[in-house]
């Protein structure tokens, strides 16, 4: 392994040397951590197929006679299904326990202990390479991994734990299911978001120029949050809040400035108040419900890859900095199998004051299977009329997201004008609405009752 001695000359080091050696260190640490991360998204989003096309696997299983059922036949016929299925197949067989099962519900039991066992390994990766490098930036995105390591771990050894049970009680009930997919979906994410902490790095032929000091602080910024050094992080399950302000102070000229920043399962905002500027609020994962609340902002300032319904919110973007555009979401979903995305319901959508004037737009695709549905909301004037916005000038998204507005309005919620992507519904049916609604998108009748807030269940 190359170190900074082979620069040392006459006791001391050239610094156009050093930053060679710099640039050297931060690709090869992006290269190794990267190819790890995705030999564990790999199996995790096997996992989650698995468990998606569960219900599907067990009636085809019942359908075909035992006798034409060998275990790899079994193997091979769930993880067919699966986004990835020849890793699928070749890290579950690798266990010797699947030699000998054809259960589908047993062999998604060892996909998840494959899962953890991989991401186990990973864990402590993060903190070897730090001893690798010397660049202060490199060892602050690692150890931001270090921490969302940890928490994918840990959703992935709770899932695990959940298939326990009792005599005569089912091993994937429906509800059990909803909740496997949401801390599976976690896992990803908490992953995902090294990735984004690392690949803002991979800059370094800019050393010399401004443009490494504007992304470096930049940066700063994302480490920061993503560190648990923001304003807030949640992390608890059942996390509650009522009558809060979160404010970040920073304003427009900081860029990237979250305000608060929520991975709890489960958690509850009820008549609080998020203001910031760009990234205000960032709803990072698992499952969460915000009633009642403001949420001000300009670029991209409701973000993440959580499952999350916004009910009766007043969201209020306002003036950016010169030659900016304002984008209301920037959904994160990367996975098909995901049970993630936005839905903004019965909320109120207008102006913070007067001094808006730059282009405004309901959000933009952030990742391939973005998801965001804008319903029974009334939207004022201030928006743009193509509605929504290409994450890269120019390039229109995936087809792979999911973008729609249903039964909207006020003098923005007129569709004719809007993008034509093929991944843009104008309209929905109203089956196809009532997913995103708080019983069906959060299962909140399984738990909102206890939080002790207004919500409304369905349409």
């Amino acid at each position: 392994m190359e170190t900074i001695r082979s620069f040392k000359g006459y006791g001391k080091v050239d610094e156009l040397e050093q930053q060679a050696f710099r640039r050297k260190t931060r690709k090869r640490v992006i290269i190794l951590i990267i190819s790890s991360i995705a030999l564990v998204a790999v199996i995790i989003g096997a996992v989650i197929g698995v468990v998606v096309h569960k219900n599907k696997n067990d009636s085809s299983s019942d359908n075909m006679p035992a006798t034409q059922l060998t275990p790899a036949a079994s193997l091979k016929a769930v993880c067919s299904v699966t986004r990835y299925p020849d890793s699928c197949f070749s890290s579950i067989s690798s266990i010797d326990a699947s030699n000998v099962t054809k259960d589908p519900e047993i062999l998604f039991k060892l996909s998840l202990q494959v899962a953890m066992n991989e991401l186990e390994k990973l864990q402590n990766y993060p903190s070897k390479l730090k001893q690798q490098t010397k660049d202060p930036q490199v060892i602050e995105a690692l150890k931001v991994c270090e921490t969302l390591f940890d928490d994918a771990l840990d959703h992935v050894n709770e899932s695990l734990s959940s298939m326990k049970v009792g005599s005569g009680e089912k091993l994937l009930s429906s509800k059990k299911i909803q909740d496997l997919k949401t801390w599976l979906s976690t896992s990803i994410t908490d992953q995902d978001t090294c990735l984004d902490a690392l690949q803002e790095l991979n800059v370094s032929h800019y050393e010399n120029s401004n443009i490494l000091k504007d992304i470096r602080s930049a940066m700063q910024n994302s480490t920061e949050f993503a560190s648990n050094s923001l304003a807030i992080a949640v992390a608890g399950r059942g996390f509650i809040a009522k009558d809060m302000t979160f404010i970040n102070t920073a304003g427009p000229e900081k860029h990237q400035a979250v305000a608060f920043r929520s991975g709890s399962d489960r958690s509850v905002f009820y008549r609080c108040s998020f203001n910031a500027y760009q990234d205000t609020l960032y709803a990072h994962s698992n499952r969460q419900f915000y009633r009642d609340c403001d949420i001000t902002g300009t670029i991209d300032f409701i973000f993440g890859n959580a499952a999350v319904v916004f009910q009766n919110c007043n969201i209020l973007p306002r003036q950016p900095l010169p030659n900016q555009f304002n984008t209301i979401t920037a959904q994160g979903k990367k996975d098909p199998n995901q049970n993630t995305g936005i839905s903004i319901q019965k909320c109120t959508l207008s102006r913070f004051d007067d001094k808006l004037t730059a282009a405004t737009y309901l959000g933009r695709p952030w990742k391939e299977f973005s998801t965001t549905v804008i319903m029974q909301s009334t939207i004022g004037p201030f928006l743009n009329a193509l509605g929504w916005k290409e994450w890269v000038s120019g390039v229109d998204p995936p087809t792979s997201i999911f973008y729609a507005e249903y039964q909207n309005v006020g003098l923005g919620s007129t569709t004719s004008g809007r993008v034509k992507w093929a991944g843009y519904r104008p309209t929905l049916t109203t089956d196809e609405a009532a997913k995103f609604t708080v019983g069906n998108f959060i299962q909140g009748s399984e738990w909102l009752a206890e939080a002790n807030v207004q919500y409304q269940e369905s349409l």
